[in-house]
């Protein structure tokens, strides 16, 4: 099992990034999917869920409406689009398996300064 995450950097307050993490080492569109997200200090939260199917997603209260997340099964890689970016959203996001906690990327790190 695999993740390689991708696409963070450095975005002034309400700008936007689209995260990307592709999986490999095991049926991709078997699983429900989570980012997660870890700041400095702080322990790892849940930000974004989607189904095995995509047709049923979830959010952290905080990013409601502002983060989209979604999937390409055929492409084995799901997504996180971040809009309306703030200076509480940076840290290094993570994807995995809903409900699993095994085997992690490295991140990727979204920083958010003005």
């Amino acid at each position: 099992v695999q993740f390689v995450e991708s696409g963070g950097g450095l975005v002034q307050p309400g700008g936007s990034l689209r995260l990307s993490c592709a999986a490999s080492g095991f049926i991709f569109s078997n699983f429900g999917m989570t980012w997660y997200r870890q700041a400095p200090g702080q322990e790892r939260e849940a930000v974004a869920f989607i189904s095995s199917g995509g047709g049923t997603r979830s959010y952290l209260d905080s990013v409601n409406g502002r983060f989209t997340i979604s999937r390409d099964n055929a492409k084995n890689t799901v997504y996180l689009q971040m809009n309306s970016l703030k200076f509480e959203d940076t840290a290094v996001y993570f994807c995995q398996r809903t409900g699993f906690n095994d085997y992690w990327g490295q991140g990727t790190q979204v920083t958010v300064s003005s």
